[in-house]
């Protein structure tokens, strides 16, 4: 699988013909989705976090997808025939009854923080709150909507075609308000790190 800085680096010359879409899958198929359309030469992201699920005799580390019924992929829209002949895909997500493309720099701050191995989970979706940038760190020049979870802060990355996010843990002495972000100033006055 390449990395995120390769396929920005192809991408001026092959932006008219590829793009990212998401296909739309069976319950608890993403990997094996993942796996089939990998074999076949297709290029698929499945973003994955790991977590701890409790049951009654045992605890046990899993590795679950980020964005549940959702695989990405990669390509030419011309291929997506061969692509809905995987097992467990229902369709394209679709807008306006086309596959709709998703922007570049959401599936680049998806693949990043999974990349770099940072600690994320799934996150309700957030339109409207407190924008804010990163400064320093693997996830310099990143925006997102800070939250916090017991004490922690949290950067909130969205993929709005899918109406989903992701939460990665940040330190306070990382970020800045975006420009012109009214929210961003009650937020840093409520939490003192103005």
């Amino acid at each position: 699988m390449r990395s995120f800085e390769q396929i920005k680096g192809g991408m001026d010359t092959a932006i008219q013909s590829s793009a990212w879409f998401a296909v739309y899958t069976r319950h608890q198929h993403e990997k094996s989705v993942a796996r089939f359309l990998a074999g076949n030469g297709v290029e698929s992201f499945l973003p994955l976090y790991n977590t701890a699920h409790r049951w009654k005799d045992r605890i046990k580390q899993l590795s679950l997808p980020l964005f549940p019924n959702y695989v990405f992929i990669f390509g030419r829209i011309d291929r997506r025939a061969a692509v809905l002949q995987a097992p467990g895909i229902y369709d394209f997500v679709r807008h306006g009854g086309s596959p709709a493309p998703i922007p570049f720099e959401e599936i680049a701050a998806v693949r990043r923080i999974v990349e770099k191995g940072l600690s994320v989970e799934p996150h309700p979706f957030l339109r409207f709150g407190d924008r804010v940038r990163l400064r320093t760190g693997p996830l310099a020049g990143f925006e997102g909507i800070l939250v916090r979870k017991k004490n922690l802060y949290r950067l909130v990355i969205s993929v709005e075609l899918l109406v989903r996010s992701v939460a990665v843990e940040v330190d306070a002495v990382d970020i800045e308000r975006v420009a012109g972000d009214d929210a961003g100033n009650r937020c840093f006055a409520q939490w003192g790190t103005a």
